[in-house]
């Protein structure tokens, strides 16, 4: 009897399949946070050469966003890109309202309150900013959004296996290229 308790034959075996599933996750989890963390650096860099791109005199938008895409798909297995651009007169512009007589103190232009339709859309706005690439001097706001599926499938971690979004922005302020078209002052009513 006492044979059998000290023979340690097939212990590594036990050991080996305890330690593996633990071993295997661990692994598992840090390749699909260095795919990500990886993904996001690249992400950041070709967002910030696109705006830059984008910012010259005869910019292309659909070049840059071509640009940002062919950057990451390589990275990011079946990469879907969403982008946007809001431009501004100026830095101190960047989500400000437009300006508007406030009456009721309430924040929101409403019962016949007047504002300046600064950005000529015949309605006020929280945040006067244009969606496009704005003309010449104008500052813009390049965001990308970019949804892909992990390369690596971290077993018994499901919500881990879906789709991760990821998103990166740029800051640049156009060329002067031309005479940059300022605000308008034309006046309305808030209904």
């Amino acid at each position: 009897m006492l044979g059998v308790i000290r023979d340690e034959r097939g212990v590594t075996v036990v050991e080996f399949a305890l330690v593996a599933p633990t071993f295997l996750l661990l692994l598992m989890g840090t390749l699909d946070i260095g795919q990500m963390v990886y993904a996001q650096s690249v992400l950041d860099g070709a967002v910030q050469a696109a705006a830059r791109d984008a910012s010259l005199e005869g910019g292309d938008t659909d070049a840059a966003d071509a640009m940002v895409l062919e950057r990451v798909q390589g990275i990011m297995p079946g990469v879907k890109l969403d982008t946007s651009r809001t431009s501004y007169y100026d830095f101190a512009d960047i989500e400000r309202a437009e300006q508007w007589n406030d009456a009721d103190d309430n924040g929101l232009c409403n019962d016949g309150e007047s504002y300046v339709d600064e950005n000529r859309n015949e309605q006020w706005d929280d945040d006067i900013g244009v969606s496009g690439n704005g003309g010449a001097n104008d500052v813009v706001i390049y965001r990308v959004q970019a949804t892909y599926d992990p390369m690596i499938k971290v077993p018994f971690l499901k919500r881990a296996w879906q789709s991760r979004t990821l998103e990166a922005s740029a800051l640049k302020k156009n060329q002067p290229f031309a005479n940059q078209e300022n605000y308008s002052s034309t006046a309305r009513t808030c209904s």
